[in-house]
């Protein structure tokens, strides 16, 4: 099936093209940003070698979704989605920081918890947790924005203000923008029988200085979610819980000995393991919008993407 794991366009007025692990971005005469969500998959801050099918549409489907579902809450950056696969906003310059949030002690936070460490990011995560137990109040736990190939670090908010990385001013109103964010997300979730269990955001400047939402917001790539059906009978029994986020692909690239740690070899991902990827984020499509998901026309999708950011950048 069809996929798109890299683009090479030149748009009129183009400055300049930033590629992350997933989305690539491009920017317009240094007002719009053309985002493109590929179908590149990125696990443990290493990208696969084989896209996703639809996996770029989903992501910029629920995005989208959410922010219009939160923008009376925050402003965010986005101003149109000309393409499925594609958004435009306003130019911003981004924060250093990404603003994860967990309302329960899972995937990383977990981790760390079971190697004895009650202090994350100088947070105090409380004694005599199990596993994926919900937190009294949700916390904070911000990460270093890493380049391609760099691994994301934890950071506290301490060292945050010390290095100057973001103001004490900014640092209040993202920390204050987040919290309504989770907040909104974890309502939405729970309307569709799902527990948003935690997610990263990330915000920029525009060019007047107001603090905006930008890239993603509420996806399968930026949070995890549990099922809510059941969620305490499993933790009762101490079972693993149903979750719809990437951690699925994580677990399978761990049980296949990958953990994008340095002599590893990314295991081979067969066409029925990637068709298998592609089902779950569908599911989570459905799961999160209450929606359903409707494949756009994948015979040509550069060609398809192309077309529909010039018909759209001639009217922007």
């Amino acid at each position: 099936m069809s996929t798109i794991v890299d683009t090479d366009y030149n748009f009129p007025g183009q400055k300049s093209v930033y590629k992350g692990k997933v989305r690539e971005v491009y920017n317009i005469n240094d007002e719009l940003l053309v985002m493109i969500a590929t179908d590149r998959l990125s696990a443990f801050d290493v990208v696969m070698p084989k896209g996703i099918p639809f996996k770029g549409q989903i992501l910029n489907q629920i995005a989208t979704q959410m922010m219009k579902a939160t923008e009376d809450l925050v402003p965010n950056w986005l101003i149109a989605t000309p393409d499925p696969n594609v958004a435009v906003g306003h130019l911003c310059e981004p924060f250093k920081v990404e603003m994860v949030i967990r309302g329960y002690q899972s995937g990383h936070a977990a981790r760390e918890y079971k190697a004895g460490k009650r202090m994350l990011c100088g947070v105090p995560m409380p004694d005599g947790m199990k596993e994926n137990d919900k937190f009294p109040e949700p916390i904070i736990t911000p990460s270093t924005k890493a380049d391609n190939g760099e691994h994301d670090e934890d950071i506290s908010r301490e060292e945050i203000l010390a290095k100057g990385i973001v103001s004490e001013e900014d640092y209040l109103v993202l920390e204050d923008y987040t919290r309504k964010l989770f907040q909104r997300g974890t309502e939405i979730a729970a309307d569709r029988g799902l527990i948003l269990v935690d997610t990263k955001y990330e915000f920029g400047k525009t060019k007047d200085g107001k603090i905006v939402l930008i890239d993603e917001i509420h996806t399968p790539d930026s949070s995890r979610y549990f099922y809510a059906e059941g969620y305490e009978e499993r933790q009762q029994k101490c079972e693993a819980q149903k979750q719809l986020s990437k951690e699925f692909v994580r677990q399978w690239l761990i049980s296949n000995g990958f953990q994008g740690k340095e002599g590893q070899q990314i295991p081979d991902m067969t066409n029925e393991y990637i068709n298998s990827v592609s089902d779950r984020y569908i599911e989570l499509f459905e799961n999160i919008t209450g929606t359903t998901f409707e494949k756009a026309d994948v015979s040509d999708i550069q060609s398809r993407i192309e077309a529909n950011v010039l018909e759209y950048l001639k009217t922007a």
